[in-house]
């Protein structure tokens, strides 16, 4: 598997949570995938508790998807996901086995101002 086609995989992975595409979102995971979130200590083995826990999630969710970047068996996506229309900024590194991911971690943050002392340092106070 190229990257190309490792970053296909990736788009086509946040193109279908968007949607509502649980089959299309799942195809991406090994079936001994692990998900992984630091801030929570919760660990979710196996392709199977993986969709559970995302296709019986309460909230209406959106992604938004700001890069993607990465290469050989490591990608890395910064996105923006929305649960009930409050937005979390997100970082997801995903670890490939071939074509499969089998690691993904994910980070959540609530987004926050900029500091108005810290402008005279910044281009914009955002980055794209």
């Amino acid at each position: 598997m190229t990257d190309a086609d490792r970053r296909t995989a990736i788009e086509r992975h946040w193109a279908a949570s968007q949607a509502g595409d649980e089959a299309a979102e799942q195809a991406i995971y090994a079936d001994d995938a692990v998900l992984e979130y630091p801030q929570s200590g919760e660990r979710f083995r196996g392709r199977r508790n993986i969709q559970g826990q995302r296709g019986h999630h309460p909230a209406r969710r959106e992604f938004v998807v700001r890069h993607v970047r990465g290469s050989g068996d490591l990608w890395i996506t910064e996105l923006v996901i929305t649960y009930d229309g409050k937005p979390y900024v997100t970082v997801s590194i995903m670890e490939f086995r071939a074509a499969q991911v089998v690691l993904e971690t994910q980070y959540f943050t609530e987004p926050f101002e900029a500091a108005a002392w810290r402008a005279q340092w910044t281009d914009s106070g955002q980055r794209a």
